[in-house]
């Protein structure tokens, strides 16, 4: 699918143009730093807030500490727009985004709002796609579990932290697809206030499984709670999801990556842009958080300024065409 190609040339594009930032060599600096978490506590973009606002604070790139702010709603269109109709000149400011955000835009589903309207300032990798179920489950395989949904739909509900037609829906189709579901809007999909929310959900036993992100369902997958029954990455992670299958090595050839980033307010300066931009590349060259990647399923993705804008254009396009192929828009 287009989708996939692109994300897969794009994998290819950063490993080879890596861009090196020096943090401090412009002359805008911040006074109170904050980042907007389009969701409530628990989920992705609460993560990338919270690790990467921790990494600038404990590699002096930013004065002081970062507030995290968790503005929930409408699968981040109420935080974006927040940023769009309220703050857009300010420069202290950046919001976590990811295949979610872009997923969102390519449908319209953000009334009134663009990518245009803010500046896309870097990412911080890709985060693989995994579906996971209860740790008492009597499902232990991915394929188990589209049987079940092919034999039945009404007997298997799936559980996100993206709104209808978002990445962590979308995800969840596309292997149902690749299984030999042919109508897949008969899948049952749950959507929540972010993954958090969702696992909570699950742990309940108000729905069957989730489909999420490895970083969000990571202290979940140390807590016991749940069972990982695919990683949808070409190969497995390496270091805490090694022992996890994917969904290939299943015969469900299912790649989803989900970039994580940051964008900013569309009028924010030139000289805070480039700030910021150096700023994030600093985090991302730290051996701080290449840590942080290796321990949270993090794959490389390192795309800054005009190149992470031009990549996100396309990750918008490629999403709609997939949308439309799967009749979720005209």
């Amino acid at each position: 699918m287009k989708l996939l190609s692109v994300a897969k040339v794009t994998f290819l594009a950063a490993a080879l143009s890596v861009t090196a930032y020096a943090p401090n060599a412009v002359a805008f600096e911040p006074s109170n730093t904050e980042c907007i978490a389009p969701a409530g506590a628990g989920g992705g973009w609460d993560f990338t807030c919270r690790q990467v606002g921790k990494a600038l604070q404990d590699l002096k790139l930013i004065p002081g500490t970062m507030q995290v702010t968790n503005l929930a709603g409408g699968g981040g269109g109420v935080a974006f727009a927040e940023v769009v109709n309220k703050r857009d000149a300010e420069n202290d400011l950046i919001v976590a985004a990811s295949s979610a955000t872009s997923t969102r835009l390519a449908q319209g589903a953000y009334p009134g709002n663009d990518m245009s309207q803010v500046r896309w300032l870097a990412s911080v990798g890709a985060d693989y796609g995994i579906i996971a179920v209860a740790r008492d489950s009597a499902i232990n395989t991915l394929p188990e579990l589209l049987e079940k949904i092919k034999a039945d739909p009404t007997s298997v509900s799936v559980a996100g932290g993206s709104a209808v037609g978002g990445w962590d829906h979308l995800k969840v189709l596309i292997a149902a697809k690749k299984f030999g579901i042919d109508d897949v809007r008969s899948v049952k999909y749950v959507a929540f206030d972010g993954g958090g929310e969702a696992v909570t959900q699950l742990l309940a036993g108000s729905v069957q499984a989730f489909t999420g992100d490895a970083s969000e369902a990571k202290g979940f997958v140390d807590s016991g709670d749940i069972k990982v029954i695919a990683v949808l990455a070409p190969e497995r992670l390496e270091g805490d999801f090694a022992s996890y299958p994917t969904a290939k090595e299943q015969g469900i050839n299912v790649i989803g990556a989900n970039w994580r980033g940051f964008y900013a307010p569309g009028n924010m300066s030139d000289e805070a842009y480039d700030f910021w931009v150096a700023q994030i590349g600093a985090v991302y060259d730290s051996a701080e958080w290449k840590a942080t990647m290796a321990s949270n399923g993090l794959a490389p993705l390192d795309l800054r300024g005009a190149d992470f804008q031009a990549f996100v254009s396309d990750s918008v396009d490629s999403i709609a065409a997939l949308s439309k192929e799967i009749g979720l828009i005209e």
